[in-house]
């Protein structure tokens, strides 16, 4: 999959492409249905995603609580597992924001990469102050030679599949309904980092990731299953993770640490994709160590029970 972050100097072979834009946040049902629509368009147009970094909603309000399902680098990976070819993921700034509706489609859809046909779902809104409608991308694709395509919006059991009922079934701690509603297990990715080395004293050794940024899940432990994406130790492994602050250590910072079963070997530096698979149970604080040890005894058996019977 080739990334293009520049609409003003493409090159002819990054043009014509059949494009599914949005956020993607989470790269959930709906997002599938719309790239799908994209792929059966115009099946002989490169497939493609026009998508936005930073998130629109992260440069409006950049103080506002941490809401992203997936940083960049993790939806660019999903994405790529789609099947998408082009990916184009434009830096979000002040002059494209500044753009009015007409002149988003002409300057990016239209000239700049030179799309064939878009796709977008039926409550798409661009341009300046988001004033821009599906129904106006129709208008400016008649006028300026580029197909649109409008998705209705996808459903399960009579509910509208969104990344906000997603961040609803997260901080539930429900992560199979967020699954059902992603298509896929929720994975927090990202890089392991150096922790006070606390896990390792207690005979459970941890992958440390940093969640900011993200949306962050209930705070507790998880069943999870686990991918290194390269180095020495590149596979699927089977493990259980904390999510939140540490309160027995009395940690302010929340992160993820992830203990991989039958695992031995250096991490730091590693990319990993940590599903949540199952909520275990909520933080807690211990009346000494060896309670600690045993409860993580106790959670590690049944995460691996129910990773077994996955």
């Amino acid at each position: 999959m080739q990334i293009i972050r520049d609409f003003q100097f493409v090159e002819p072979e990054n043009r014509g492409a059949s494009v599914a834009i949005g956020n993607f946040d989470g790269v959930h049902l709906g997002h599938r249905s719309v790239i799908e629509m994209a792929r059966n368009v115009a099946p002989d147009a490169p497939l493609g995603v026009l998508t936005f970094e930073p998130h629109p909603r992260e440069f409006f309000a950049p103080d506002a609580p941490p809401f992203r399902l997936m940083r960049g680098n993790a939806r660019a990976h999903r994405l790529e597992k789609l099947g998408v070819q082009k990916l184009y993921e434009l830096p979000f700034n002040a002059g494209l924001a500044g753009l009015t509706p007409k002149e988003f489609a002409q300057n990016v859809i239209c000239n700049g990469l030179g799309l064939s046909h878009v796709v977008v779902g039926a409550d798409f809104c661009f341009g300046k102050a988001r004033s821009g409608t599906a129904a106006d991308l129709v208008k400016f694709g008649q006028e300026m030679d580029f197909g649109v395509t409008i998705a209705p919006l996808k459903e399960r059991s009579e509910n509208v599949v969104s990344s906000t009922a997603i961040r609803e079934a997260l901080s539930d701690g429900r992560p199979r309904d967020a699954a059902a509603m992603l298509g896929h297990w929720h994975r927090i990715e990202g890089e392991v980092i150096g922790g006070e080395q606390r896990g390792r004293e207690l005979g459970f050794p941890t992958a440390n990731m940093s969640i900011e940024g993200l949306h962050p899940p209930r705070f507790g432990v998880y069943a999870v299953l686990v991918d290194v994406l390269g180095g020495p130790h590149q596979g699927s492994y089977c493990g259980a993770a904390s999510v939140g602050t540490r309160p027995m250590f009395k940690g302010e910072i929340p992160n993820i640490e992830t203990y991989l079963f039958d695992f031995s070997g250096d991490l730091y530096g590693a990319t990993l994709s940590v599903a949540l698979v199952e909520y275990l149970r909520p933080e807690m604080t211990f009346d000494g160590l060896d309670n600690l040890i045993a409860r993580m005894n106790d959670d590690c058996a049944q995460a691996q029970d129910i990773l077994a019977a996955l």
